[in-house]
């Protein structure tokens, strides 16, 4: 397979009917590297709405147990993208996600606005560090997979279009990024967990690159001083080198979804898709962002 056959397969399809199908074609072939990091920041910068910070911090789901959180979310949003919305597995996951918000008293607009960043963030990475664009198929898409996947929430009000989730998501920010304590403390816990990923020497080095690839919003919402330009130029200019030498790359044979990513600490011995997730917490009023519903066990080969 050449380097942009996959791309014009995906072009040959219909990106309204066939949506789940060519967006799990982007994410688990063409960009898996990318749409991680990109929906890792997708799901940071909702903390930075203290409703949605805060609601995290009384649960404790992103500071007590921060590497679970983060396991169940990619593997539970993963689980509809890899096997689809009427598989046993997808019709599992969106059972569970919607058993766990209904636990919680959460606003429809916070809602949104989360799907919103599912839609808007990976396009918005792989412009600025993909080894490609998306093609318009695969931006409508991504568009029409998350708006199904509104719907099977009871979402209300989801956007059309990608444009409409664009500017859904920018006008929510700015009317609700805002400094809270409770959401820097979940902020600091994710920075902590992902420099984990990496030797302990490399830790204040990997906390400075990712606040390297935050815009000037999101620090000023969780009040951390900005890199410097230098910092901040020579980190964003890595990561798009590496894309261009994924590029040069052969094409990818076998699909990479979120149960690969080494990142995934948690369940070395496989899991349970109802297993996944969190359960209600006597007194907290509101809620996180995803989980999973019935059986299988599924092996993290």
């Amino acid at each position: 397979m050449k380097r942009f056959e996959r791309l014009a397969q995906i072009r040959t399809m219909d990106p309204e009917k066939d949506a789940t199908e060519v967006y799990r074609l982007s994410v688990a072939y063409e960009f898996p590297w990318d749409f991680t990091r990109a929906l890792e920041l997708a799901l940071y910068r909702t903390y930075a709405v203290p409703s949605i910070g805060r609601l995290l911090a009384e649960t404790a789901e992103l500071t007590d147990r921060t590497q679970k959180r983060y396991d169940d979310t990619s593997l539970l949003l993963d689980a509809v993208v890899e096997h689809g919305f009427v598989s046993e597995q997808g019709r599992t996951a969106i059972r569970r996600i919607n058993q766990m918000h209904r636990s919680y008293d959460i606003g429809n607009d916070d809602m949104r606005y989360v799907l919103c960043t599912f839609v808007v963030m990976p396009k918005r990475w792989i412009e600025a560090y993909g080894w490609r664009r998306l093609s318009r198929h695969e931006i409508v898409a991504s568009t029409v997979h998350h708006r199904t996947l509104g719907r099977h929430m009871g979402i209300k009000d989801v956007p059309e279009t990608y444009e409409e989730f664009e500017a859904c998501l920018d006008a929510y920010e700015e009317a609700h990024f805002a400094w809270d304590p409770q959401a820097r403390r979940v902020s600091d816990a994710t920075l902590d967990l992902m420099a984990s990923w990496y030797p302990r020497p490399l830790a204040p080095l990997l906390r400075t690159t990712t606040l390297a690839l935050l815009d000037d919003s999101l620090l000023k919402a969780f009040r951390y001083p900005p890199p410097s330009a230098a910092t901040r130029a020579g980190v964003r200019r890595a990561v798009r080198l590496r894309g261009r030498a994924v590029r040069l790359l052969p094409p990818r044979r076998s699909p990479h979804h979120a149960r690969h990513n080494w990142e995934i600490k948690g369940y070395p011995d496989g899991y349970r898709l109802e297993d996944l997730g969190t359960r209600p917490v006597p007194g907290v009023q509101g809620c996180p962002v995803r989980r999973t519903g019935p059986s299988a066990i599924i092996s993290g080969e």
